[in-house]
């Protein structure tokens, strides 16, 4: 075999996950696939330069006739049908597998991408406990000896596993020398230790797929599921895979995903921070009207997200594929009514708005709010599982309304300035210490949230925004001083360990993302480099 791998210590079932079997499998990916994937990320960059040449973006011409055609992707699974409350959450630990699997969803998103950090460790513990899912025998008991245990009572949430996106390597996996892929690392391993346990479950090996930038990183998944489903003699278009639209480019070739993963296609989700985070990418060098209001500002009624999600769903119902709405971070208190009452309100009208637009189902972060997505699903959709019948004919989406960055308003204040770097710095520590779910003022936060954060800030000093609040202006010195008061901030609120060995290193992470002079295409890179140099 020419891979070789590491074997985190203090997993038991590691042994297991790392079979020669299973390395073989993922090895065949490595050798079938790393090449292509290492290309289209070179495409990536360039794109951006062309997006960066000429402040715009447009729907491909050479793509036409797959928006124009007339065709549809394959029929959904009975599994698959019914998705109207999504419950997301990382697989690793047992016990939070355990309560989203119980949670009431019809479907949990078990994440091993941005609610993970991606130990070694954290994912070969998310792979068993997914496997153990499969089989049933999936249980944790806590140190004070408390039982968690999967109800038998009523149906689990159906499993859809979220891989790294394709950006992201895995340090303690090499292939011919080369670094192995966060992506087919983590497809490859639960594939094979899940697929045909799944199928004799009545259901199937389901994926969501982050970060895409373009149809071809779309052909590559698809070719990589025939490839797995004719590895293991499983008949094709077992695989079901569900892209979250979180990238800009992505928004202009929905169509052209759907239609290179036809056969294995299952919809589309709407990604808000991650695609917001996405076109300060695209056009940081774009000039002015391409700098974006305060994020706790911009809503999904601005006109520039109304346009993005009405296309996702009269694309997905075009096609034959689900909608699935975005994700609902606010985290119910089971100790102060007043924020438990304003959470439930505040989800209750996203998802009204989501139901109301003719998405299929929607997500949520915690099990409480479970039955708040449902009840507003239940009241549009009734007995029916879904509402892919509504067309949306009236939609008309052009690139200038994907691009109307402007509608979103143009509050930028220093206050937003320091809750960014509040979170981004406080988020990073929890990720380093092996944590990528964090609850911060109510909030469940995940990686998307910190590259928003510190994408914002750079944006800011790049083009010396005036904050509307205080009048002061975006420099590297003003938000130096003020990545230094929040850090005092984060001190009295850590003990000294902690704040040491997690939070200086994340306060340094951060200075560097934020006041450098080129953009860091992705956070979770550098910080992946820092967790694996630190182990």
């Amino acid at each position: 075999m020419s891979i070789t791998h590491t074997t985190p210590q203090n997993v038991a079932a590691a042994d297991e996950i790392l079979s020669d079997e299973a390395l073989a499998f993922v090895e065949a990916l490595h050798e079938k696939f790393a090449d292509r994937r290492e290309e289209l990320l070179g495409q990536r960059e360039t794109a951006r330069a062309q997006a960066a040449e000429t402040g715009t973006m447009d729907f491909l011409p050479e793509t036409r006739e797959v928006r124009e055609g007339d065709w549809k992707v394959a029929p959904a699974p009975e599994a698959l049908q019914d998705r109207r409350v999504e419950m997301t959450g990382p697989a690793s630990p047992a016990k939070m597998a355990i309560n989203a699997l119980n949670s009431g969803a019809k479907v949990w998103l078990a994440d091993l991408e941005d609610a993970a950090s991606p130990s070694w460790a954290n994912q070969v513990d998310a792979i068993a406990n997914l496997r153990d899912a499969a089989r049933g025998t999936l249980g944790f008991t806590s140190p004070e000896g408390k039982e968690y245990k999967l109800r038998e009572d009523v149906p689990l949430a159906v499993v859809v596993m979220r891989p790294r996106g394709w950006h992201l390597p895995e340090y303690n996996i090499t292939v011919n020398g080369k670094t192995g892929s966060g992506s087919l690392t983590d497809f490859g391993l639960l594939f094979f230790h899940t697929a045909k346990q799944l199928i004799e479950n009545g259901q199937g090996p389901y994926y969501y797929l982050p970060k895409m930038e373009s149809y071809l990183e779309a052909r590559l998944w698809n070719d990589a599921f025939t490839f797995a489903e004719e590895y293991l003699g499983i008949e094709h278009g077992t695989v079901r895979a569900t892209v979250l639209i979180e990238t800009i480019p992505a928004a202009f070739q929905m169509d052209e995903i759907l239609y290179e993963l036809r056969d294995h296609a299952s919809g589309l989700n709407a990604g808000r921070w991650d695609y917001l985070f996405s076109i300060i990418k695209y056009f940081r060098d774009a000039g002015e009207k391409f700098i974006l209001a305060d994020r706790s500002a911009v809503t999904m009624t601005a006109p520039l997200m109304r346009a993005y999600t009405d296309l996702l769903v009269q694309t997905c119902h075009k096609r034959g594929a689900f909608a699935m709405g975005g994700m609902a971070a606010f985290i119910p208190s089971r100790k102060d009514e007043e924020i438990n009452k304003a959470a439930f309100e505040k989800v209750r009208n996203d998802k009204t708005r989501e139901a109301g637009d003719g998405f299929d189902g929607s997500w949520v972060a915690h099990p409480d709010l479970v039955p708040v997505c449902q009840e507003v699903f239940d009241g549009v959709l009734g007995e029916k599982p879904n509402q892919v019948d509504r067309q949306r004919p009236e939609v008309d989406v052009t690139a200038e309304m994907l691009l109307d960055v402007p509608s979103a308003g143009d509050q930028r204040t220093e206050k937003e300035l320091n809750a960014n770097l509040y979170v981004a710095i406080r988020y990073v520590a929890v990720w380093l210490s092996g944590s990528g779910a964090v609850a911060i003022h109510n909030l469940m936060e995940d990686a998307a949230t910190a590259e928003i954060s510190r994408s914002q800030i750079w944006q800011q000093i790049k083009n010396g925004v005036v904050y509307t609040d205080t009048g002061s202006t975006a420099t590297r010195e003003l938000v130096s001083d003020a990545l230094d008061k929040q850090l005092e901030v984060l001190r009295g609120e850590i003990d000294q360990e902690n704040y040491e060995k997690w939070f200086v290193p994340a306060g340094r992470l951060i200075s560097d993302m934020v006041l450098r002079e080129d953009y860091p295409a992705f956070l979770t890179l550098s910080a992946y480099d820092l967790m694996e140099s630190t182990r």
